[in-house]
């Protein structure tokens, strides 16, 4: 267990990133591996800035890992949620491209989630899911949470496409569930990876959301793109539908609802 003093109070800081010869998986500030780890108060970052690619603050293949209370600060490749089963509460992430990645079972419930100004050619993309198979129970899930642009792209908000995610695996799933999304998100939604790549096999829902970002209708018609309508589907992504969390998280004493909320 990590406990800090509070988001901006305690800070881990990394600068490792691809262009200076790190791996994706090696470059995290702070990696997490043993099971049931939980982290309070703390900010984690990477500042090695968004002209050395990818360049992640912290990785987590901790199985039950909770983050409470959190930032999650970087460019490319900010949180690394790599596997198993993950939660995050009352947390901020900020990024540019790709920038909550992997293929964890995971839940982000009531955090907010910033884009930051990138390279003037770059796009901002908030997940790239790395789902590999079809009976793998893996996928994102952002549940009740902000999608909006962080202080620095609001003033050039124009100048920046922005989406909700990408397939980065075959299978890569998605969900946005009764959150907030701002304007910055192109009326699109999300992006391709390469071509029609994975766009038949994905899962990527929207349901019940809200915000000025948050109109479905001029959305990708994609195979695998949904607008959620039944809260039965909606929930096999939540705290308990996903996670199974009323066996694990209760012990971690970090609030959560279990539902749709």
């Amino acid at each position: 267990m990590f406990v800090g003093d509070g988001i901006g109070k305690t800070q881990i800081k990394g600068n490792r990133n691809v262009v200076d010869g790190w791996t994706t998986f090696r470059s995290a500030t702070v990696a997490v591996v043993g099971g049931g780890f939980i982290a309070k108060g703390i900010t984690f970052e990477n500042f090695a800035g968004p002209s050395k690619h990818q360049a992640v603050a912290l990785r987590s293949n901790s199985d039950l890992s909770a983050f409470y209370q959190c930032s999650f600060v970087a460019y490319q490749d900010t949180l690394y949620v790599h596997s198993l089963r993950q939660f995050y509460r009352d947390c901020d992430v900020y990024g540019t491209i790709d920038f909550i990645f992997g293929n964890a079972a995971v839940v982000f419930q009531n955090c907010n989630l910033y884009a930051r100004k990138p390279n003037s050619n770059q796009r901002n993309i908030f997940t790239a899911q790395g789902r590999e198979d079809p009976n793998q129970n893996t996928g994102i899930s952002i549940l009740n949470c902000k999608v909006e642009a962080a202080s620095d792209l609001i003033p050039v908000l124009s100048s920046f496409r922005t989406y909700l995610g990408r397939p980065w695996k075959l299978y890569s799933r998605t969900i946005f569930i009764r959150s907030f999304i701002g304007q910055l998100v192109d009326p699109v939604g999300w992006l391709e990876w390469n071509g029609t790549f994975a766009l038949d096999t994905l899962y990527y829902g929207e349901y019940m959301n809200r915000g000025p970002g948050s109109n479905t209708t001029g959305r990708v018609n994609w195979p695998g793109y949904r607008v959620i309508n039944s809260s039965t589907e909606a929930s096999q992504f939540t705290v308990e539908g996903f996670l199974e969390g009323s066996q694990w998280l209760n012990s971690t004493g970090i609030p959560f609802f279990s539902g749709l909320g």
